[in-house]
C-alpha cells in the first residue's frame, strides 16, 4: 500500500466511487458482501488499492498545504518538481496561531516586530504525493492557499 487506507467515514462519503471501483473490477453488490465474508484478505486489498487511488488522485490536485501551531504557521505551495515554503514564526506569546483570533490578529499586524518571514523551496526527496501525504499525516492540512498567497504577495516571493 503506497499511502494508507481511507477511514471508515471516507470510505461512507465515497460509496457510490467505490461501487463504481468494484463495477469496474467486475464486483457487484453481492459479490462484494460474499468476499468480505469468505475471503477477507482479498476485500482489504480492495479497499487498499481504491484508498491510494482516491489518495493519488487527491494529492495530485493538492496545490498548498498549511501546518499551524501555537507560534508559527507553515504554508506550502506545492508546484511540480519543488515544494516552496514560508514560515510565520513569532516570538509574542500572548498570541496563538491556532485560535481564529490568532490568525486575525497576523492579518492586521504583519509588519509587527515579533513577527519573522522566512521562504525557502527545494526539490521533493521522494515522490511529490508521498512527501505531501507525509505533510497531511503529520497534522498539515490542505488548504485554497490563500494565506500562502497574501504572504507572499508581502513578501513579494
Amino acid at each position: 500500500m503506497k499511502y494508507r487506507q481511507l477511514t471508515k467515514e471516507q470510505f461512507e462519503a465515497l460509496h457510490e466511487e467505490f461501487a463504481l471501483f468494484l463495477a469496474s473490477q467486475k464486483i457487484d453488490a453481492k459479490e462484494w458482501k460474499a468476499l468480505k465474508v469468505e475471503k477477507p484478505q482479498v476485500a482489504e486489498e480492495e479497499m487498499n488499492i481504491f484508498s491510494d487511488v482516491v489518495w493519488d488522485d487527491v494529492l495530485t490536485k493538492t496545490e498548498f498545504i498549511e501546518h499551524y501551531s501555537k507560534s508559527s504557521i507553515n504554508l506550502f505551495k506545492c508546484k511540480q518538481t519543488l515544494i516552496e515554503r514560508i514560515m510565520v514564526k513569532t516570538s509574542n506569546t500572548t498570541i496563538d496561531f491556532l485560535t481564529k483570533d490568532g490568525i486575525e490578529w497576523l492579518s492586521a499586524n504583519a509588519g509587527d516586530a515579533s513577527l519573522e518571514f522566512f521562504y525557502a523551496h527545494k526539490k521533493y526527496d521522494k515522490e511529490r504525493n508521498i512527501e505531501l501525504f507525509d505533510l497531511i499525516e503529520k497534522g498539515s492540512m490542505m488548504s485554497k492557499g490563500h494565506l500562502y498567497t497574501s504572504i507572499a504577495e508581502i513578501l513579494k516571493k
